[in-house]
């Protein structure tokens, strides 16, 4: 694909000091987010996607820390930015929208003057233009009457309005990146429609690129261009969207979509993944899903983990006895 890289990482990991030892949440992720693509980023909860989204953003809460790799953004090296640089870069250039909507707005001050303080934190413009640039971005998220709504509190909403509202507060600025975590988590399927239409309309009308991550494997599969499946840290599969659904290589994604109801597929078994995730303070130096894997035969314990391969054009899997279909 010739599509421009807007996004790379290379080789990130982010560890977490605590008591019990170091957390390894992100070990050696590495991929591209081209312009006006949708990378979904998929995975168990605690694999490491929420981390790696802010470790993008320079956002690693303390005592974390970002202790390899690069991550670039139109060529430069976000880890190199300077305070400036990096508040320059957070909403105006990379945004975010984030699980729990709710927390992330401030409770006493109305959600219009927090959507135009984006505005007037990025941009050199008047309050009316601020104001004008907020009413524009509440109404193509579908927030009715925004004169109105402006001067609403957040607890006056309800959780999928002020989800709209974290949505319209990334989105003002046109981004070029919007990474979206979990953004439709609880939310009915009507309101989960809505945000994915606007997410799917700034990509289309704007040319923004996304990182959508989420469990639902149905909103990636409608949603994402290409696909990257995380676990203990590790991407073990990177593929195109359609090619990682028709053809897991990995057994962790094939697990994944085993557990998933297909309405083409009536009555067919639904497979629970055995066992749990590993404890990402004592990871081993095998591939952490042998105790789990149905696949695991001596050269998955007896050897440090996998790297990825290429096992076919633009798919690749970190697997030393992966999956055969009957085509293969």
């Amino acid at each position: 694909m010739a599509t421009e890289v807007v996004l790379e990482v290379r080789d990130l990991h982010t560890e977490f000091p605590t008591r019990d030892g170091v957390v390894k949440a992100v070990n050696g992720v590495s991929f591209k987010l081209r312009r006006g693509t949708v990378l979904g980023l998929v995975g168990e909860s605690g694999c490491g996607k929420t981390a790696t989204a802010l470790s993008i953003l320079g956002l690693v809460p303390y005592p974390g820390r970002i202790t390899h790799g690069d991550i670039l953004f139109n060529g430069r090296d976000v880890l190199k930015m300077g305070k400036e640089e990096l508040r320059h870069l957070r909403g105006k250039e990379i945004s975010m929208v984030f699980q729990d909507a709710a927390s992330g707005l401030n409770p006493v001050i109305p959600i219009g003057t927090q959507v135009e303080e984006m505005v007037t934190s990025h941009v050199s413009v008047s309050r009316r233009e601020a104001r004008r640039l907020t009413m524009e971005v509440l109404q193509q998220v579908g927030m009715a009457d925004p004169e109105r709504m402006v001067h609403q509190y957040p607890f006056q909403l309800s959780g999928g309005m002020c989800q709209r509202v974290m949505l319209s507060i990334a989105m003002v600025l046109r981004p070029h990146v919007l990474i979206a975590d979990e953004a439709t988590t609880n939310l009915d399927v009507t309101l989960q429609a809505q945000i994915l239409g606007h997410i799917r309309r700034m990509k289309t009308e704007r040319g923004s690129s996304v990182i959508l991550i989420s469990h639902d494997l149905g909103v990636v599969a409608q949603m994402a261009d290409e696909v990257a499946v995380m676990y203990a840290g590790h991407i073990v599969e990177h593929a195109d969207t359609v090619t990682l659904f028709r053809r897991p290589f990995h057994p962790y994604t094939w697990g994944l979509l085993q557990a998933v109801t297909r309405l083409d597929r009536p009555g067919r078994h639904l497979m629970a993944l055995p066992g749990s995730p590993p404890n990402l303070i004592d990871l081993p130096d095998q591939c952490p899903f042998v105790p789990r894997c149905h696949k695991a035969r001596n050269e998955c314990r007896l050897n440090p983990h996998p790297p990825l391969q290429e096992i076919e054009p633009g798919h690749i899997v970190a697997c030393y006895n992966r999956i055969r279909h009957d085509w293969d």
